[in-house]
């Protein structure tokens, strides 16, 4: 429990300070088994754009979608999906998560689809 706790100590600092910038966010989460992104507007109340491991065109790619392939496909479908909602500039919100394996996997494959954060 100690280690969970800590992960949400982690990512209530940040989106505070996200908050605080009010800008868009990128939100990420990783499970066991899936990993998803949402982008949320700058109030935090309405999802524009979201990518997860569990749609169905995604599981014909990687059947596995916890691992960094599926993370790098969900990075790249999540900044295809805003570019086409017209954000180019996000926060990146790794939900207290370390920036490490899948979580800088989908990162950088956001970055390298043109999202700026």
């Amino acid at each position: 429990m100690k280690k969970k706790l800590a992960r949400q100590r982690r990512a209530l600092k940040t989106r505070a300070k996200i908050a605080e910038l009010k800008m868009v966010r990128l939100a990420v989460h990783r499970s066991n088994c899936h990993i998803s992104a949402q982008i949320f507007s700058s109030c935090g109340t309405k999802v524009i754009a979201a990518a997860s491991s569990m749609e169905a065109e995604v599981r014909i790619k990687v059947p596995n979608g916890a691992n960094v392939e599926a993370a790098k496909i969900i990075g790249s479908l999540i900044s295809e999906r805003a570019k086409a909602a017209g954000i180019d500039q996000v926060a990146f919100d790794r939900s207290g998560f370390h920036y490490h394996g899948r979580v800088k996997a989908l990162a950088e494959a956001a970055r390298e689809g043109g999202l700026k954060f």
